[in-house]
């Protein structure tokens, strides 16, 4: 099997590494263009292309895949399957027509729920009790495709959007070897339709989302910070200070405090009131400096000290 891979972020990368540990030929690697990071803004190839140029792959990174002149370089590697994982570019009808097999796409939600771009932050901002992967045949519609394969895992108490989003991961890799190794042994891999019923959109997440509202009841505000670690991480103002707020958790305790105020500072960290509820932060960062724990954040603000 001649297999195209398509992907960008650290997500992707075990995936990329399933099928290489397939037995299929994996004959090209298609990702996003180089893109500026860190504080230089230096162009910074993408954790897939580093992978693929570690083992000597070629790597194609086209702005696009409407142009003819790009579906034709496409379709000269002749593939049988394209795997797309976070690639991050949309496929037109023509290039899902390519492969003998078509396109294959490894989602990290359990469709069709949280289609779309950020589905991980949103299953955790929602509340839901497990998330997971798909392997879905593409179509021309938005993560609308039959699944192959799926997988699931409960969202714990304690997940944030990086844990969830490392364990989706290996679970994506793990979902995609399985459809390959039976591929490969001849099996015709049964897709179902998704049900109608239940669709929700992921939309991409923006900074604006990460300031909290005491307002609110705490179990929301720290499903919030959980969703946005580590990025584009929680942003609250405490006593007067706005703080990145990474780490904090919901205790359901009565008030009549306005929200906002602080009711408790000590070793278990800061006692905000919230609309419903008390959200306690357990880490912090103040404005050029980096995340410390609440109690030494205490240390340079003794005057919040104070028991509960």
């Amino acid at each position: 099997m001649r297999l195209v891979f398509a992907g960008t972020p650290e997500f992707s990368v075990p995936c990329f590494e399933a099928c290489r540990a397939s037995g299929a030929e994996v004959v090209a690697v298609y990702t996003q263009p180089d893109r500026p990071a860190g504080r230089g803004r230096k162009l910074t190839p993408s954790p897939v292309k580093q992978a693929a140029l570690a083992v000597g792959i070629t790597v194609e990174q086209p702005e696009s895949l409407k142009s003819a002149e790009v579906q034709q370089a496409l379709a000269a590697y002749r593939p049988d399957l394209l795997v797309v994982v976070a690639y991050g570019l949309i496929l037109p009808r023509k290039v899902l027509a390519i492969p003998r097999l078509g396109c294959w796409n490894v989602h990290a939600s359990l469709l069709p729920r949280w289609r779309g771009a950020a589905p991980i932050q949103r299953a955790i901002l929602a509340g839901d009790e497990a998330s997971g992967v798909d392997l879905m045949q593409m179509e021309a519609g938005l993560d609308t495709g039959p699944v192959m394969l799926q997988r699931r895992t409960p969202i714990r108490r304690d997940d944030t959007g990086g844990s969830l989003h490392d364990r989706l991961s290996v679970l994506g890799a793990e979902v995609l070897a399985e459809g390959l190794r039976r591929t490969l042994a001849g099996e015709v891999l049964r897709a179902m339709p998704q049900p109608a019923d239940g669709a929700t959109y992921a939309h991409k997440l923006d900074k604006a989302e990460a300031k909290l509202d005491f307002g609110r009841a705490a179990i929301e505000l720290e499903r919030q910070v959980r969703a946005f670690d580590p990025w584009p991480v929680a942003e609250g103002a405490i006593a007067g200070e706005m703080l990145r707020i990474h780490a904090a958790h919901a205790i359901a305790r009565d008030h009549h405090a306005e929200a906002g105020r602080v009711l408790g500072a000590g070793r278990d960290g800061i006692e905000v009131a919230c609309g419903q509820g008390v959200l306690r932060i357990t880490a912090v960062q103040r404005a050029g400096g980096k995340r410390i724990s609440a109690i030494d954040y205490l240390n340079a603000r003794p005057e919040l000290r104070q028991p509960r």
